[in-house]
């Protein structure tokens, strides 16, 4: 029987790349966000611990689902093992896709 699949999404949030892995991802009731569930963190048994995935456990640790605008998110991928969560700086290259503003009321 084949393993329950995992996803790893990279989205930018406040100019950093946050990686993340999760079991479940849905497209929204809410218009234009992306439905996260169910984050996959490395094991505890680790003798390393990195910084930015003890940042992104405590961020996410009382989270039951996370809404991501689709605009912020850069990639989603279908792996068979969940890696190292991580936040890194957002190089110039990557670039958010452009939202128009609201059209005012006449």
């Amino acid at each position: 029987m084949a393993s329950e699949p995992i996803y790893r999404i990279k989205f930018l949030n406040q100019n950093e790349v946050y990686e993340i892995y999760a079991l479940n991802v849905y497209q929204s009731d809410l218009w234009g966000f992306l439905e996260v569930e169910n984050f996959v963190f490395g094991s505890q048994s680790s003798l390393l611990v990195d910084p930015s995935e003890e940042k992104l456990k405590k961020q996410f640790e009382e989270v039951e689902r996370s809404y991501i605008p689709m605009q912020a998110i850069i990639r989603i991928d279908e792996v068979k093992h969940e890696g190292v969560a991580k936040i890194t700086e957002a190089k110039g290259t990557v670039t958010q896709f452009p939202v128009m503003p609201p059209r005012p009321r006449s």
